[in-house]
């Protein structure tokens, strides 16, 4: 009914940087707000960083002045620019939209994940 297609992962130097992607398609009327989580191995998924609609944005404090996430609405895309990249920002990075379909009904949607290996 509704997909999230993420692209942008892959490897990077420490202190490099990355631009995730994440586009929703499908029977979408409306969405609401969308984010970035991000699951490293042993660890628990935490959110990195969620947008509104109106763009109003909060992060973790981890990635705090360095990631920035952004959204463009008549694209139903929202970004992840990470910056000054660390080992630490290792994972897999998922992307999660709360979608009101064409039937108007509220899907919790995520994305497949993409990962994004920080190393030298």
């Amino acid at each position: 009914q509704v997909q999230l297609v993420e692209s942008g992962g892959g490897l990077v130097q420490p202190g490099g940087s990355l631009r995730l992607s994440c586009a929703a398609s499908g029977s979408i009327f409306s969405i609401y707000a969308m984010g970035w989580y991000r699951q490293a191995p042993g660890k628990q998924r935490e959110l990195v960083a969620g947008i509104t609609s109106g763009g109003s944005t909060n992060y973790a404090d981890s990635v705090k002045g360095r990631f920035t996430i952004s959204r463009d609405n008549a694209k139903n895309t929202v970004y992840l620019q990470m910056n000054s990249l660390k080992p630490e920002d290792t994972a897999v990075y998922s992307c999660n939209a709360q979608i009101v379909t064409t039937a108007r009904t509220t899907l919790d949607s995520w994305g497949q994940g993409t990962q994004v290996t920080v190393s030298s």
